[in-house]
């Protein structure tokens, strides 16, 4: 598509965008062993090869499988093969989405007090929103390609609602709610406390940033206490999705007016929740924006902004329908430009609570989610690190940055636990229709080659710099497969799915194989967000052993947030110390003598 053919309305160019392509069979199973075999000893290998023979074999149940994917692609009404897939990797997690699968953006300060910050954002937000519903947001393009815009249609009014064996959405342009939103409120919490605010009139029109400021005024001049404890229905939020449904059935079965108040929360089109801490550090707010106060959350709305007493603010995003480039776009947007001139609501609107009716069972059921999230928070140890090394100064040594700091990432990772082990990178695919992300797996021979090296002290510069370059290259072309959707994980996972769906019970020796447990147990997960509009991006760990790498890379400076469960936080502070080491190391290395 050249670029005057591109539709410069929001969503003009999605049905004009190349669909994912359906990898063979022969090509996935080949690049997984390519891809788990790093991490194998030679007997695992061996057992990992006689599983894909298996798999591969005329035989095997995976041809069907692969036919079944292939058709499903086919159909018209299908825009990626990669959508069951999502459903079910996103809404099939039966654990707690909130700081397992949330993720949340710092924003820089404003120096705005907490109601001009809130007010502003809602505002800003709002208009977003409007520019969405009449397609004048203009669409990505990345290197003249337009990207798919598919996800802004789950932004506004969606929710996530808990299911007793999958969970569900409630959102926008679908059967059950056509077309954009027609809700014109948010949701306000705060000390626990949820109130309806309506950001538009009956009209359509959206309330100034001035009338908004004035009714968030006069609710925190209100007489809002804190609830007793047990009353916080947010805190239910936080419970393992199966829990949560069975304590949502309950809470409609209560009272009849239950229906109306999750009403309210599900269908509002964002929640902004308004803290009374003032965090010490950005640590501390980066931590409050992933986990924060939990009854003063609805971790299953698309996002909620959050405003800290001195004006600190923040996003935490519900994962299900959003990836990060999507949420930086709106962000990027929301921080950067004014909104549009329009015609104003006129007067202040009034925030309204929203009233649950709790019986015993439930207020000792919130009581226990809360108790339950809050060891599960404090569990949880996390850094921020900051360095002064950016993308500029990469490109300027003769790498690519991301290759650069993936590099330093793995040769820390060696330095700090003495191991390499399996390491997840976010590739954004979203020059595709519907596309979302790639899973790539980041440890190659030439990685462990180059963390070897680099600690062997027969190893002169030459030979460590020829090894720090090999495995960045081969770092780069993987990641170039991974955007052209030629990555073997997510296509075996998804027919593996499709075997669950249609019954197939002939053991299928793959998924138990060494190289598929191995190559999916993360050491590190990584993905990065580089924006100048925010601080800090995080998101939980993934695993018992596993460091979270949320890591913001600019210019002039590279920002990282860390998290990993407290039992051994001191391996993720070894890493962070051998990281900034690393770097410099490695900056040396490229340097001209």
């Amino acid at each position: 598509m050249t670029s005057s053919q591109q539709s410069q309305r929001t969503f003009g160019n999605e049905e004009h965008l190349p669909r994912v392509p359906v990898p063979t069979l022969v090509d996935s199973c080949e690049r997984f062993l390519d891809w788990c075999a790093p991490l194998l000893t030679e007997e695992q290998l061996a057992r990992t090869e006689a599983a894909v023979a298996a798999f591969l074999a005329p035989d095997s149940p995976a041809h069907e499988l692969q036919a079944a994917l292939e058709e499903y692609d086919s159909r018209p009404d299908v825009a990626s093969w990669l959508e069951e897939f999502w459903a079910y990797r996103y809404l099939g997690r039966r654990d707690r989405i909130a700081l397992n699968a949330n993720f949340f953006f710092l924003f820089h300060g404003s120096g705005e007090d907490q109601v001009e910050r809130a007010a502003g954002l809602v505002a800003g937000a709002v208009d977003y929103k409007l520019r969405l519903d009449d397609e004048s947001v203009p669409p990505v393009v990345q290197r003249g390609r337009p990207l798919s815009m598919a996800q802004q249609r789950f932004l506004f009014a969606t929710t996530r609602i808990p299911g007793a064996t999958q969970d569900s959405v409630r959102a926008p342009f679908t059967a059950e709610h056509p077309g954009p939103s027609t809700a014109r409120h948010i949701v306000v919490f705060f000390r626990g406390t949820p109130f309806r605010l309506d950001v538009l009139d009956s009209d359509g029109r959206p309330h100034g940033r001035d009338d908004l400021a004035a009714a968030l005024r006069a609710l925190l001049k209100g007489d809002t206490r804190r609830g007793e404890p047990g009353t916080e229905v947010g805190h239910l939020t936080t419970m393992a999705r199966a829990e949560w449904a069975a304590a949502r059935t309950e809470l409609l079965a209560a009272d009849a007016g239950n229906a109306a108040a999750l009403d309210e929360l599900e269908s509002a089109l964002f929640c902004l929740c308004l803290e009374e801490t003032v965090p010490a550090d950005a640590t501390q707010a980066a931590d409050q924006l992933l986990h924060g106060d939990s009854g003063n959350r609805w971790f299953d709305k698309s996002f909620s902004l959050v405003v800290f007493g001195d004006g600190t603010a923040g996003i935490n995003v519900e994962h299900c329908g959003l990836d990060g480039t999507t949420v930086l776009s709106f962000v990027d947007t929301l921080l950067g430009d004014r909104p549009a001139a329009r015609a104003t609501a006129a007067g202040v609107p009034e925030a309204v609570p929203v009233r649950f009716a709790l019986d015993e069972g439930l207020r000792e059921r919130v009581r226990a989610a809360a108790a339950s999230f809050a060891g599960f928070a404090a569990a949880t140890a996390t850094s921020t690190l900051s360095f002064d090394f950016g993308s500029d100064r990469a490109k300027r040594l003769g790498m690519s940055p991301d290759a650069f700091v993936q590099m330093a990432y793995q040769l820390a990772h060696r330095r700090a636990k003495g191991i390499t082990g399996a390491t997840y990178e976010s590739i954004a695919t979203r020059q595709y229709r519907h596309g979302r992300t790639e899973a790539m797996r980041v440890v190659t021979p030439e990685v462990l080659h180059f963390v070897s090296i680099m600690d062997d002290p027969a190893a002169d510069r030459v030979a460590r710099r020829a090894a720090f370059e090999a495995a960045a290259a081969k770092h780069v072309a993987r990641a170039k497969e991974c955007q052209a959707g030629a990555a073997p994980e997510q296509h075996l996972w998804e027919l593996l799915l499709i075997a669950g769906r249609r019954g197939v019970t002939e053991p299928l020796d793959l998924y138990t194989s060494p190289g598929w447990l191995v190559m999916r147990d993360d050491y590190l997960s990584t993905s990065s967000a580089p924006s100048e509009n925010i601080q800090y991006f995080g998101f939980g760990s993934t695993s018992p052993q596993c460091i979270g790498i949320a890591y913001v890379l600019l210019p002039d400076r590279l920002n990282i947030y860390l998290s990993t469960r407290a039992d051994v936080a001191e391996q993720m502070h070894r890493f962070a110390r051998e990281l900034a080491a690393a770097l410099e190391e490695l900056a040396g290395l490229l340097a001209s003598e």
